[in-house]
């Protein structure tokens, strides 16, 4: 494959969390011989990152979800037959399932759609593939399809009431929200109910799925319109971070949205500012992953990390991925992170990295 060498390369860095830990100890001891306190070293968090099992077909822009101990990816896209067409690459069907106890990667066929910056989520056991844009178009698309991993089969849910890709999104609760992304036409759209003040397709819509009713409703919209930015639930709130809207790709601006009162408030700034983030939740910390920024003469995607603290309103460095990459996923199984898919270079690039994090205190003795 076109990145599988680099890719390689990044993944044998297989404990980088030991290194850093004897670097602290030792910038720690430097500090105290020169007078300086310890407290004044950066504010990082360290882990373990270990390579796992590559995805079989390289994507980017995916969507992940976990059921118990497996992992579920769909969409995405993936490398045309013709790597030197001129032509955008095909969204990919298949629906590949990881199990994490085996390290390995099994196919369950095709979904009913091809698609790309969708969400996955998981409810009750089954998966709900929400939104998204059409094959390979960026034409967003209002569909809900519901996949029971016990059956092998799909179902069509109730339509997304504004059709959207490039969405954050999460559960709280047992319903799904869905906040920002972008829209064929805003103006159609009233100012009020969906935040249309940036300056191009990015919205601020609110739109939460009830599965057991099967369908949606409107609720308060994000203060700040974005499309790419990523979302988990964090002590029952809704903490959405990162994004991108017009000619800026390194939204740092975090929000969060409290259910009981039906109201959003801003929180820290995310340190590193990207788009085309994954979001993860454990342990009470919300984890940022990798990302991408198009700002002239900065083009690169990331392999910086972040986790936040709601309770203190506070961001903190962790260690960074071994392959840096947007586009990409994440799933949490047994206390670990995995960091799954992604494009290692901005833009149409395919990856097949999984990488899995486990932070020091799941692993400390």
């Amino acid at each position: 494959m076109k990145h599988s060498n680099a890719e390689t390369t990044s993944q044998n860095l297989r404990n980088p969390g030991a290194f850093r830990s004897l670097a602290i100890v030792l910038l720690a001891g430097l500090l105290s011989a020169t007078g300086c306190e310890v407290d004044d070293m950066p504010d990082e968090a360290v882990g373990e990152w270990t390579a796992m099992a590559p995805v079989p077909e390289p994507r980017t822009e995916v969507s992940v979800t976990q059921v118990d101990e497996r992992i579920y990816l769909i969409g995405g896209f993936t490398e045309a037959e013709d790597p030197e067409a001129d032509e955008r690459p095909p969204a990919a069907r298949t629906l590949w399932v990881y199990h994490t106890d085996e390290d390995r990667w099994e196919s369950l066929g095709e979904a009913p759609r091809g698609t790309h910056h969708a969400a996955l989520l998981e409810v009750g056991g089954r998966l709900y593939l929400i939104g998204g844009y059409i094959e390979n178009t960026f034409d967003p698309s209002p569909r809900v399809d519901i996949y029971d991993p016990a059956l092998g089969t799909w179902m069509e849910g109730a339509p997304m009431a504004t059709p959207r890709g490039a969405m954050a999104y999460a559960v709280v609760d047992g319903r799904i929200h869905t906040v920002g992304g972008t829209v064929t036409d805003k103006d159609d759209l009233e100012h009020e109910v969906h935040n249309t003040d940036s300056p191009e397709a990015s919205v601020g819509t609110h739109e939460v799925y009830d599965p057991v009713a099967n369908s949606w409703e409107q609720l308060e919209p994000m203060p700040t319109a974005r499309n790419h930015h990523a979302a988990e639930t964090v002590d029952g709130h809704l903490v959405v971070t990162a994004g991108r809207a017009g000619d800026d790709f390194t939204m740092t601006t975090t929000e969060i949205y409290d259910p009981a009162e039906g109201t959003w408030t801003e929180g820290e700034e995310l340190r590193t500012g990207r788009s085309g983030v994954a979001a993860a939740e454990l342990d009470g910390w919300l984890y940022i992953f990798g990302g991408e920024t198009f700002d002239p003469g900065e083009e690169r995607t990331f392999a910086e990390a972040e986790r936040y603290s709601l309770e203190e309103d506070r961001w903190e460095a962790i260690d960074p991925m071994p392959t840096a990459r947007h586009g990409l996923g994440a799933a949490v199984v047994d206390g670990a992170i995995y960091a799954i898919s992604g494009g290692p270079g901005p833009g149409f690039t395919f990856g097949t990295a999984n990488e899995r994090y486990v932070p020091e205190e799941r692993f400390r003795p």
